[in-house]
Order: structure tokens, then sequence, then C-alpha cells
């Protein structure tokens, strides 16, 4: 295994845990950690973006390269991944909204597949 791919593995192993118990502690009203849980969600999304940079310096690349395209694949996927979420909530969390939250669910899944095009090309 090469050095940048274990360095990768660790910072984002540590990174999605903290996140991921960090959202936890903030959607689960019985833990009642509300604000504990924002700051460790916090501190697992910078752990996550340190992963980037670092990987992308192993690399020999620039840390981070802002374009428009960045901005719009970010964009998109910021609103996907947001519309996807507001479907789950219409039809598990808010009564009587199971199939509008279908639809806006599959239409956040559309908007999250647009991404691979868009990231990786068309062939």
């Amino acid at each position: 295994m090469k050095k940048e791919n274990f360095i990768t593995l660790i910072l984002s192993t540590i990174g999605g845990i903290l996140f991921a118990i960090g959202m936890c502690m903030c959607l689960l009203p019985e833990w009642n950690a509300f604000t504990q849980g924002v700051i460790v969600a916090a501190v697992g999304a910078v752990v996550l973006l340190i992963m980037l940079i670092v990987r992308r310096k192993m690399k020999g690349k620039p840390a981070i390269k802002i374009s428009s395209k960045t901005v719009g694949t970010v964009a998109l996927g910021i609103v996907g991944a947001l519309v996807l979420g507001v479907g789950m909530c219409m039809t598990m969390v808010w009564e009587g909204l199971m199939i509008p939250g279908i639809i806006v669910g599959v239409v956040g899944i559309v908007l999250l597949l647009c991404l691979i095009p868009l990231c990786k090309g068309l062939k």
C-alpha cells in the first residue's frame, strides 16, 4: 500500500466516524446531545477536508483548485443531497407524505447521479 493511500485511509476513517457520530448525536433526541453533536460533526468535516488537502499535496497537485466547474459540481452535490434528505424526511418523519416523499427522493437520487458524468465525463 502506498503511503498516500494509507494516510487517506486513516484520515477518512477518523473523519467519517466523527462525522457520523456527530450526526447521530444531533438527530437522535434520546441522546440529548445536539450541541455536542454539532461540534463532533464539525470536527469530522474538518478532518475530512484536511484529508483532501493532504492527499492532493502528496500527489504533487495544488491543495484545492477552484474553478467554475468545481463550484458547480459542489453546488449540485449539495442540492442533490438536500433534496434526497428532504424526500427521506417526507417519507419517514412527516405524516401523510409518503408518495410525494418518494418522488422528491428519486429527484434527489437523479441529481446525485448527474454528478457521475459531470466528474468523470462521457466517453
